[in-house]
């Protein structure tokens, strides 16, 4: 930025305009608006027009903003194979394949919902997937469950009204979808509908003088995260519940005012979950990254029919049964996908020879790690730091072969009131 404003102030003390930055410039005169914009992330350190577009050399916003992608949001999935693929279009062996996961997953194609409702009103004849928010193809199904492709989902006027109804009302919630603008609501779309941390609000809170801190609509600040905490998945997850029987959204009362940032003692409990269910101690303390990985939130790279067919921490993942500790696995290389994941969080460390937990299906927890003695947890968001309880020597009396979580709950629920 000193650069830019040198070579400006050089250029006005001669009585000229510059219209654009010279050619070899090192700095984008995107920052001469945009002072003091947060850096997205430490691994996206290159100019900014490698992911917006615009032209990055020009000095009139016009001129400027011309060919951005996606508006102000790159990571849209309308652009996000321009924006966003020379990176993360990797192998699917180096767990590199992002896009294709994301785009295959339940997150984006809302096709588990689309199936229900479709077959409650006759117009397929089973469960399976047959269409999306996206239409997308897999060539490479690696799963007994996966779908080779979906057709993109518009019931026409000669549809049960029912589906017409769920397409205009309910359509909202799959990443691509444009949110609701709202309390609560607000969030972005693509990649950076996790990835962007919005507040409750919707208020910009970084240093970027060209966005306005008392317009709603904005991310916190203008950064990407792995430490996403619980309150951004709530902008799509536990507003309330989708009747099949009035085909209408009935949602939440019990829900506090929007908070500012940080949250006041007590919001979180009377925000994380619905108070229809039981729910553990750790589900209470932990944020929902914690336990849902990657794999899990992105998809596996297949497309599916629904959450019981895509793979599921459960509580015997970290806790194990009265008959086997966790599956652990050692961590043998520098680019083992747990090292490249704790290198994107601020709050925890994964280095060759660690010991971690691992799910069924191989996903690394490598925030879970054994140390010779017990497994020591450490929290995505705040970096607290947990010993946890094996059930291995116990006095549980769990049966091995019983790991749904309402089994735990008979004796481990918590009272969300506390």
């Amino acid at each position: 930025g000193l650069v830019i404003w040198v070579w400006l102030w050089l250029v006005a003390c001669q009585g000229q305009t510059p219209a654009r930055l010279p050619a070899d410039s090192p700095t984008d005169g995107c920052l001469t608006c945009h002072t003091g914009i947060e850096e997205i992330s430490p691994s996206h350190r290159f100019s900014c027009v490698a992911c917006h577009g615009g032209d990055r050399l020009a000095l009139d916003e016009e001129t400027a903003h011309s060919g951005l992608r996606g508006g102000r949001n790159p990571s849209d999935f309308s652009v996000v194979e321009a924006s966003c693929g020379g990176c993360h279009n990797g192998p699917a062996e180096e767990r590199r394949d992002h896009i294709h996961r994301v785009l295959t997953s339940l997150q984006a194609t809302y096709a588990g919902a689309i199936a229900q409702v479709g077959f409650a009103f006759g117009t397929q004849p089973d469960l399976t997937a047959r269409q999306g928010m996206v239409a997308v193809a897999d060539p490479h199904v690696s799963t007994d469950t996966g779908v080779a492709a979906l057709t993109l989902f518009q019931p026409g006027p000669a549809a049960p009204r029912p589906l017409q109804t769920f397409a205009a009302n309910c359509l909202t919630c799959h990443v691509g979808g444009q949110p609701q603008v709202r309390p609560y609501y607000y969030r972005a779309t693509g990649c950076a509908a996790c990835h962007v941390v919005y507040e409750n609000d919707g208020l910009y809170r970084g240093n970027d003088p060209t966005i306005d801190k008392t317009e709603p609509g904005h991310g916190r600040e203008h950064r990407f995260t792995t430490a996403i905490p619980y309150y951004q998945c709530n902008h799509c997850h536990n507003r309330g519940n989708y009747s099949l029987a009035q085909m209408h959204f009935l949602e939440r009362t019990d829900l506090a005012n929007p908070a500012g940032f940080p949250k006041p003692t007590g919001f979180r409990l009377k925000e994380y979950y619905q108070p229809i269910a039981q729910f553990t101690l750790c589900e209470w303390k932990l944020d929902c990254v914690d336990c849902h990985t990657n794999q899990q939130v992105m998809g596996d790279g297949d497309i599916h029919s629904g959450k019981a067919e895509t793979p599921n921490t459960q509580c015997k993942t970290c806790h194990g049964t009265l008959a086997e500790m966790p599956s652990l696995t050692r961590v043998d290389r520098p680019d083992h996908p747990a090292v490249r994941s704790a290198a994107l969080n601020p709050n925890y460390l994964v280095t060759v020879g660690d010991v971690i937990v691992q799910s069924d299906t191989g996903d690394p927890f490598g925030w879970v790690q054994w140390d010779g003695q017990k497994l020591i947890q450490t929290a995505k968001i705040t970096g607290q730091v947990y010993e946890i309880p094996l059930v291995m020597g116990s006095a549980c009396q769990q049966r091995p072969e019983e790991q749904e979580s309402r089994y735990c709950h008979e004796c481990h629920a918590m009272n969300n009131e506390q």
